[in-house]
């Protein structure tokens, strides 16, 4: 066990110093699995299962996808410190095919952004979605936490439509 924590505390020094920004680095690190996954969890839903609710109180499958795009576009434009995208502000009714297409210009826009993000801006002052000063910190953070839980709650969606999402698939 020692060995296992020494060699784990030795990898991670080794990696913070071959790099300036380790925080920014694994985000970038973490987006094309993320990105895969997920475009491909919203491309494995049927287009007339878009409006699909588990229970009146959430989210469509549509919905969810329009908050990804949104999300995606809010904390990759932070992270990054450049301006978000001038995008349509999307419903999650527009049909499967626009879904689709805007989540992936989302997520190609997390890699252009984060090619830009310096984790020496990790203290500076932005606003979160309410308007509130956070520091840029938390944009990351989120940024990741929001990857996981988005693709967690379309997995759910495809399960519980019968289907089985992408990272449960056997490999091809």
């Amino acid at each position: 066990m020692k060995k296992i924590l020494l060699l784990l505390v030795l990898s991670a020094t080794t990696f913070a110093q071959q790099t300036r920004n380790p925080v920014s680095t694994v985000l970038r690190d973490a987006l094309p699995g993320r990105q895969k996954n997920t475009v491909a969890a919203i491309e494995e839903m049927p287009a007339d299962k878009f409006g699909y609710k588990p229970t009146p109180e959430q989210m469509s499958f549509g919905e969810m996808a329009a908050h990804i795009i949104e999300g995606n576009n809010f904390f990759c434009a932070n992270a990054g410190d450049v301006p978000q995208p001038k995008v349509e502000d999307l419903k999650g009714t527009e049909g499967k095919e626009k879904l689709v297409a805007a989540v992936k210009a989302s997520f190609n826009f997390c890699a252009d952004a984060l090619a830009k993000a310096d984790d020496s801006k990790l203290g500076d002052s932005i606003k979160g979605f309410d308007g509130k000063p956070r520091p840029r910190a938390w944009a990351f953070l989120a940024l990741g936490s929001s990857w996981a839980d988005h693709y967690a709650i379309v997995a759910m969606y495809l399960r519980l439509n019968g289907l089985l999402p992408p990272s449960a698939q056997a490999k091809k």
